[in-house]
C-alpha cells in the first residue's frame, strides 16, 4: 500500500525537529448537508529545522518515529509571509535607544 502525502500548515515549532501540521479539510454533515470545517493534527519530523510557523508543508506517512511522530517532512512549499510585529517594535526600540546613546555620548565629548 502506497504511503499518504498530504499537504498543511505548521502551527508549532517550538519542538527540536518536531513540528506540529494542521491539515484542514471540509466535511458534509450527515443530516444538515452544510458543509463543517475539521482538521486533523500531525506530528512530523523535521531532521535540519527548515520549517516554521505559518509554513505550507508537504509531508509522508511514515513508519512510528515517536509516541506521537508518525510523518516525516518532504518539502516546504511555501515559506511564511507573516510578520512578528512584537519582535519588529522591540528591534526598533532597541535600535533608538543605541542610537539615544551614542547620540548622549557625542555631545559629553564636544
Amino acid at each position: 500500500m502506497p504511503k499518504r502525502v498530504v499537504s498543511g500548515i505548521v502551527t508549532s515549532d517550538k519542538m527540536n525537529k518536531t513540528r506540529r501540521v494542521e491539515i484542514n479539510r471540509l466535511v458534509k454533515h450527515p443530516k444538515y448537508k452544510k458543509y463543517i470545517s475539521r482538521r486533523t493534527v500531525c506530528h512530523v519530523h523535521d531532521e535540519s529545522n527548515e520549517s516554521g510557523v505559518g509554513d505550507r508543508v508537504e509531508i509522508i506517512e511514515s513508519e512510528p518515529l515517536s509516541k506521537l511522530k508518525r510523518w516525516r517532512l518532504v518539502r516546504v512549499i511555501e515559506k511564511s509571509t507573516e510578520v512578528d510585529l512584537v519582535a519588529l517594535r522591540a528591534a526598533r526600540k532597541e535600535a533608538e535607544q543605541a542610537e539615544a546613546a551614542s547620540a548622549g555620548s557625542e555631545s559629553e565629548s564636544e
